[in-house]
């Protein structure tokens, strides 16, 4: 299959040790639009080739009004690479659940790829009553079901879809091109609330966790029925000074960014984005391998792993062995950043016998 910029193509950074994928699900996230705006499609075809090559099954495709579409996106992705799946994040209040399924059933009609979704309850408040919408939380998560029902039973295919719910309602809607089973997409949803684990549990999917410390980590006895993943970032080294120095350069103070995260809290009601400032609190900025000042500053959303191999693998394998099986990591700064995430994600595999 031909790929887009080919004249831009990165000269592959030798990986000696890859993500595993046997028992794992490890997805990256593709560069955000925000920002300088040249070169950004080669900086997402390379950023996706770096996955592909590190063995990802797929990345992450953020989305809210300040984005470009990211189905637009999800294209470039898969122009670029020859197995790498997009995780498109979608959000009810876009499209409708037919046009998604109509997404998805395109895509893999004219590329043959699978595409995951990323179903997106929430947001930021400001941005969703500037659409009009002003549903509680809870019941964005009944919709979100809703939502997903009908795009399953749409690409299931066979009789004609009837379907009636408090939001959605559609009669005898069918829908082509169909799509070959092995491309069914894969589902997933955030599982940091009450409300985001019953969603999962309905809708079938994998409910991913903005996670605590490893130590506060515990089996979800609730979750038993559901497979879980994370967000997380990865910054390792074999030396330890050594991965505080790259992580304290990429994500140097800010205080701007705390001004920002500060109103952003403000703004929204996600239950995540609430309990992860909680956590930063109790930490009082203290350097540990659990590192929450990218967060802190606005500068992503998701808690960081820093330190040494074997620091950063001992608390990767402690949410591997309450279950966690899917993870999402954040956007890379380089293909060398695979090198390191790989040799921890072997390391912590091996510990916990995966």
């Amino acid at each position: 299959m031909s790929t887009i910029g080919a004249q831009e193509e990165d000269v592959p950074v030798p990986l000696r040790h890859v993500i595993p994928q046997s028992a794992l699900q490890v997805f990256t996230t593709c560069p955000s639009s925000i920002g300088p705006t040249e070169h950004y499609l080669e900086r997402v075809s390379r950023v996706a080739r770096w996955s592909e090559r590190a063995g990802c099954a797929g990345m992450l495709i953020y989305t809210d009004n300040s984005l470009v579409d990211p189905w637009l996106v999800a294209q470039i992705i898969i122009r670029s690479t020859r197995s790498l799946c997009p995780l498109v994040a979608v959000q009810p209040v876009y499209m409708h659940p037919f046009a998604v399924a109509k997404m998805v059933s395109s895509l893999a009609f004219l590329y043959g790829r699978r595409v995951y979704l990323n179903m997106v309850a929430g947001g930021f408040k400001n941005e969703l009553a500037a659409l009009n919408d002003m549903t509680p939380h809870d019941s964005r998560y009944e919709r979100l079901v809703e939502y997903t029902l009908i795009i399953r039973g749409l690409l299931e295919g066979g009789s004609p879809l009837t379907f009636e719910g408090k939001f959605y309602r559609v009669n005898r809607l069918t829908m082509q091109p169909s799509i070959d089973p092995a491309l069914f997409p894969g589902i997933l949803v955030s599982g940091s609330s009450g409300s985001g684990m019953e969603a999962a549990r309905e809708m079938g999917a994998v409910a991913v966790k903005y996670p605590e410390p490893p130590g506060q980590c515990k089996a979800d006895e609730s979750a038993l029925d559901v497979p879980c993943g994370v967000r997380v970032g990865l910054i390792a080294r074999a030396d330890e000074d050594e991965a505080w120095k790259v992580a304290l350069e990429r994500f140097p103070e800010d205080r701007n960014g705390q001004l920002t995260h500060q109103f952003a809290m403000k703004v929204s009601d996600s239950v995540w984005h609430k309990r992860l400032s909680a956590v930063g609190a109790t930490l009082n900025g203290n350097r540990d391998t659990y590192w929450l000042h990218p967060f802190e500053t606005y500068k992503t959303f998701c808690p960081y792993l820093v330190g040494s191999y074997e620091r950063v693998a001992a608390e990767l394998a402690r949410y591997l062995a309450v279950g966690y099986r899917t993870y999402i990591l954040d956007i890379p700064s380089s293909e060398e950043e695979f090198e390191h995430a790989g040799t921890v994600f072997q390391m912590a595999s091996q510990s916990v016998g995966l």
